[in-house]
């Protein structure tokens, strides 16, 4: 199977469900869907321009994280797990459009373009084949010894990023990556939304968001995906 198109979960407690979905509209500029699935649990982060690509799933237990979708046009849903122990779907699902970074009042841009698969270092290698063959996509080296990465084809609105840890147990898990024009001013608007910095990198600033998940913000362009 080839991914045609990819969506990211928010997985959040039903506690912090409100607050997330508020800080993560403002975030991105989305507005939110209704509600859908038998306990209203799912909803969608609907941007200004092209396809959905976002979505937001109240849960009944566990930590704030991130799962993703892949999408096929010959797909069908069916749930499953890794060989790390990430949640993951597959899904049916045609190509879409890749929404347009947002522009800011300060006349920086930003755009949510990564999710990054956090893997302890024994099962790296297996889980980094695992993407691979689940997406069709290329499997590359990264910038860094402890990254590899997915190349997605030029429509696809989120690249896998997959960074090997330094622990030596415990299962997978995944964040999400925004891409910004600039660092600085992007973080300080994340922390008038509510997040909070944990610390700071040399291509990269990790914060908290309001429901506790972590996330990174990015010198990647937002435009083309490379390092700036």
């Amino acid at each position: 199977m080839t991914t045609d198109w990819i969506t990211a979960f928010l997985d959040v407690p039903a506690s912090r469900h409100d607050v997330a979905a508020s800080f993560w509209c403002g975030v991105t500029g989305a507005t939110m869907s209704r509600a859908r699935g038998a306990d209203e649990e799912f909803s969608t982060f609907l941007p200004p321009d092209g396809a959905a690509y976002l979505r937001l799933q109240r849960i009944a237990s566990g930590p704030a994280g991130v799962h993703v979708d892949l999408h096929a046009a010959d797909g069908t849903w069916v749930p499953g797990r890794s060989p790390a122990g990430l949640p993951f779907c597959l899904n049916e699902g045609e190509t879409e459009t890749r929404p347009l970074p947002r522009i800011w009042a300060s006349g920086h841009t930003s755009l949510v373009d990564q999710v990054t698969i956090d893997i302890p270092a024994p099962a790296y290698d297996e889980e980094c084949a695992f993407w691979a063959e689940q997406t069709g996509w290329e499997l590359r080296d990264g910038s860094r010894p402890e990254f590899r990465y997915l190349v997605r084809p030029d429509a696809m609105p989120l690249r896998i990023l997959l960074q090997r840890l330094d622990e030596s147990e415990g299962p997978a898990r995944a964040h999400l990556d925004i891409a910004t024009s600039d660092r600085a001013a992007e973080t300080e608007r994340h922390r008038t939304l509510g997040a909070r910095v944990e610390t700071t990198r040399h291509h990269w600033t990790v914060l908290r968001d309001p429901a506790g998940a972590l996330y990174c913000i990015t010198d990647r362009d937002p435009y083309t995906g490379q390092l700036g």
